[in-house]
Formats: structure tokens, C-alpha cells, sequence
């Protein structure tokens, strides 16, 4: 049996169709190409090399940029920290953002004003947030100064009290965010499965744990990869408030990325090195958490 050929004019149609398409990817395919394939690239490059800051490259230098970057002294203290960082923000991010969800859910006076109450902080670039929460730190111009020299303290000068001051930062930040993210994830949940709750006569904590919780798995899935990807990668809100300190016990593995190739050592080959181990880490985190939502969610 033989198939008729197609017809030269839906031939043509169909290349001017191809052709529309990648046209309209192509501005998004040179974005990602030259803001993040050829980065890409070159960090792998770099890893491989010896390549100074000041002196460009001098040849390849494998494995030992790897064993150097493993090898510094400051490596798995900042792993540790930052894993610390990323839990506690983690905790509390999905957990106050949850919280606040649900009443802005069931609140119906107020639920516009609470709305854009939590969500103002997020629309505060992380830079800027970072520097006003310095100002309010500060035991010379801040609001809590004359207390802070009163009780001869300073509220980033110790390690647990700077960890929890950038928490509360992040926290002030963010919430709001994850809020609208978990509220569109209630929002999509039938009313139905909620009114058949109430004629069984559960309670609201029944109705919470075997309904809203179940419903939301895949809201919990995006929001949980999305708040630990970014924890991982802190810098600017520890760059900004602490530069890492007091004695390098806030130092996350991205600021420690950043003082090997711009600061101490200058080296880029190290610090290329220890970014493709960051990249790696992550995308094995990241499919850990994929496989395991998603396994609960399909059993």
C-alpha cells in the first residue's frame, strides 16, 4: 500500500512553519547559549587548568584543582554551614509560607490587604534587602544601637546569632513568595473533597493531614527544589551582612567559591573546579528530591 507524497505547497508550508518556529526560539536559544552553555563551558575548562587570575592560562592542571579545592581547610566547614543554612531556611520558609497561605485562604475581609502585605518584601531585590537589614544591624547607625552598646553585643558577631539574623532576613524575604506559590497550590484543590470532610465530620487538623497535605505534593515538590537550590547557593545576603564571618563560620560554599578565584588565592582554576563540584552536587540533590516526591506521590 502506497502512501500519496505531500503536495509542494504543503511542503512549503511546512518549512515556513519549521522556519517560523525557530525563529521564535532563537532569541531564547542565544540567551541561554551565551548566558549559560559557554559560562558552562568555561568553568569546566578552568577546572581542568592552571589558570591564575592575573596570569590567564598556563596549561592543565588535572586532578589537582580538585584535590586543592577538596583540600582547603575551609571546604567542609562551609558544606557543613551551608547545609545547616539550607535546612533551618528550608523549615521555616515552607513552613511559615504554608501557614500564611491558609490564612490568607480563609481569611475573606482581609484577604486582599494580607495578600500584598506578605508578598511587598519579595518584590525587594536581594541586594537591597541585604543592605537595608545591615543598616538595622548595625550597632553604630542601627535602630537597636544604643542597646547593642549597652549590653556590649552585636547582633552579627557571634556565629549562631549572625546565622539566625540572615535567617530572619530570608524568612522576611521570601515568605511571602512561597505563601503565593502554596496558595494557588490550595486554590486548585475541589471545594468538593473539602465539603465531603465536613458531612464525615472530620476535624479541620483530619481535614489538613489527609486532604490538604496529599493534595498539595506537587506544590511541596516545586517549592521545597526551588527554596533548596537557592539555599545552596547563598551569597549575597552572607556577603553583604557577615563577608563570611566572625572567623569564616558563615562562609557558604558559593562565598567560598568567590574568595578562591577573587580574593586570597586568586586562582579561577580552583574555584572552576569547586563550582563544577557545586553543579554536580546539586543536580544530584535535586533528582534525589525529584524521585523521592514524586515516588510518594505516586504510591
Amino acid at each position: 500500500m502506497t502512501t500519496d507524497a505531500p503536495s509542494p505547497r504543503i511542503r512549503r508550508i511546512r518549512r515556513r512553519e519549521a522556519l517560523q518556529g525557530w525563529l521564535y526560539a532563537a532569541p531564547t536559544a542565544l540567551f541561554v547559549g551565551v548566558l549559560f552553555v559557554i559560562p558552562l563551558i568555561l568553568v569546566a575548562v578552568m577546572s581542568f587548568a592552571d589558570w591564575p587570575l592575573f596570569a590567564g592560562f598556563r596549561g592543565w592542571n588535572v586532578p589537582e584543582n580538585y584535590v586543592t579545592a577538596v583540600n582547603n581547610r575551609l571546604f567542609w566547614q562551609a558544606v557543613r554551614f551551608t547545609i545547616l543554612y539550607t535546612v533551618v531556611a528550608t523549615v521555616l520558609l515552607i513552613g511559615l509560607g504554608l501557614g500564611l497561605a491558609l490564612l490568607v485562604q480563609e481569611s475573606s475581609r482581609w484577604r486582599s490587604f494580607l495578600r500584598t502585605a506578605f508578598l511587598i518584601p519579595s518584590a525587594l531585590g536581594l541586594a537591597s534587602a541585604s543592605l537595608l537589614f545591615y543598616v538595622l544591624y548595625s550597632p553604630l547607625a542601627g535602630p537597636f544601637a544604643d542597646w547593642m552598646q549597652a549590653a556590649d553585643f552585636t547582633i552579627l558577631g557571634t556565629p549562631a546569632s549572625a546565622l539566625w539574623a540572615t535567617v530572619f532576613l530570608i524568612v522576611w524575604r521570601f515568605t511571602g513568595f512561597y505563601m503565593l506559590l502554596l496558595l494557588v497550590g490550595l486554590q486548585a484543590i475541589p471545594g468538593d473533597v473539602y465539603e465531603a470532610a465536613r458531612i464525615d465530620g472530620s476535624s479541620r487538623w483530619q481535614t489538613f493531614i489527609h486532604i490538604t497535605v496529599p493534595l498539595l505534593r506537587s506544590t511541596f515538590a516545586l517549592t521545597i527544589v526551588m527554596c533548596v537550590t537557592g539555599s545552596l547557593l547563598a551569597f549575597e545576603q552572607f556577603y553583604i551582612l557577615t563577608k563570611g564571618g566572625p572567623d569564616n563560620s558563615t562562609m557558604t560554599v558559593v562565598q567560598l567559591m568567590y574568595s578562591m578565584a577573587f580574593q586570597g588565592q586568586n586562582d579561577l582554576g580552583v574555584s572552576g573546579a569547586l563550582s563544577v563540584i557545586v553543579l554536580l552536587a546539586l543536580v544530584a540533590i535535586n533528582i534525589f528530591q525529584l524521585r523521592v516526591l514524586r515516588g510518594r506521590e505516586g504510591s
